[in-house]
């Protein structure tokens, strides 16, 4: 059955990232995820620290946030008090969509039940569901709102993918994709876009039909870039690379958010089912080209790159920054996409220098706080 859609304070957050564990020899994922929780366990802060698929992965999350800076003042401490567990158990924490060298089918699951029942479900697909991303909840009046919510913010969707792209490697290759991720994610029967439905009492009837199948239990069965969340009342973004820094991730998540606040205040969009039509292309060209690909416009058939689309929605975006606080997120956001420098470059220019494994070194020192240079290595400093 359906959880009944919970009240929510709209357009407040909260941030989910999934970081990697790493030992410190050869920088390979490593099983320490149940030592890492033992040890942050009876430590107090706001949010969760939590397992996740497999014993190479961790799960960060705050609290309800209602700004940019809420989001990342929670998130540092989270990643400090995580660092300092691993300190002790001397293994590494790093950002980043995939591990740029780590053998799927050596992959094992957390033990938890569910991570046990989805890998009899799903066999070598859970194993290759070592991949790491963000996640952005955001919270919605009613039921009805989070729908419209959720397919106004699926035109935007190639936005999100080409700001966070952090996985250009996967099994020891460039995959020659900014972010590769998401094709793991692809090979599940309920990943991708939520069928266009804008009214709840239609969404409870598509659900128990797809309960039907005994695949579908609850709506984490739905593996879609975008899901409504009735339990916390919000919508969920789920379509971003972990990013090499928490900076990065705060920012994100406040464009967003704001975003957000934008689509459901102004509702200028003319939703259609045929949004469909071109979504799987802007898609494939964010996660192929990142922030150079282009995108086209379902309403009017304009294409343009998709850095400029995303300057032209920060214009739009401004009143709005203002009111929820987010104008040093967009600052961000508007120096990215104007330098043109991703997270995918910095891996894949440092990737030139280096040998993979000090690749993930360096992502190690990057989520400690040091600064990535625009051509490999890092700077000391935050």
């Amino acid at each position: 059955m359906l959880t009944p859609f919970a009240a929510s304070e709209p357009f407040t957050m909260g941030v989910e990232i999934e970081v990697q564990v790493v030992n410190t020899h050869d920088y390979n994922l490593t099983k320490a995820a149940t030592e890492l929780l033992e040890r942050v366990r009876l430590q107090a802060f706001s949010g969760a620290i939590k397992p996740e698929t497999t014993e190479g992965m961790i799960e960060l999350s705050t609290g309800i946030c209602r700004n940019y800076d809420q989001v990342k003042a929670e998130l540092t401490v989270l990643r400090d008090v995580l660092n300092h567990a691993a300190d002790f158990l001397n293994v590494g924490i790093c950002g980043g969509g995939t591990h740029p060298f780590q053998n799927w089918y050596e992959q094992r699951s957390s033990g938890r039940d569910r991570s046990e029942h989805l890998m009899q479900l799903y066999g070598y697909l859970y194993q290759q569901f070592t991949i790491f991303g963000q996640h952005v909840h955001v919270g919605c009046p009613d039921a009805d709102s989070a729908l419209i919510l959720l397919h106004s913010l699926s035109r935007y969707v190639h936005h999100f993918i080409a700001l966070a792209a952090s996985s250009p490697y996967a099994q020891g290759f460039d995959t020659r994709f900014q972010s590769a991720r998401l094709s793991s994610v692809a090979s599940f029967p309920l990943s991708g876009q939520a069928p266009f439905i804008l009214k709840w009492s239609d969404f409870t009837e598509y659900f128990e039909r797809m309960a039907m199948t005994e695949v579908v239990k609850s709506l984490k069965d739905f593996y879609w870039d975008i899901r409504p969340s009735p339990g916390y009342g919000t919508v969920e973004v789920r379509v971003m690379d972990t990013p090499l820094c928490i900076e990065w991730a705060a920012a994100i998540a406040g464009y967003i958010q704001t975003l957000a606040r934008y689509l459901l205040t102004e509702k200028s969009l003319r939703l259609s089912d045929r949004d469909s039509e071109v979504y799987r292309v802007n898609r494939f060209m964010a996660c192929r080209y990142g922030l150079d690909g282009s995108c086209i416009n379902p309403e009017t058939g304009y294409r343009q790159p998709i850095g400029g689309e995303i300057n032209e929605t920060l214009d739009a975006l401004e009143a709005h920054a203002r009111t929820l606080g987010s104008e040093r997120a967009l600052a961000m956001i508007r120096q990215v996409v104007r330098d043109g420098f991703s997270d995918a470059m910095w891996l894949r220019r440092t990737a030139r220098q280096e040998s993979l494994n000090e690749v993930v070194r360096q992502q190690c020192l990057v989520w400690r706080g040091a600064r990535k240079a625009k051509y490999g290595r890092f700077e000391p400093g935050n």
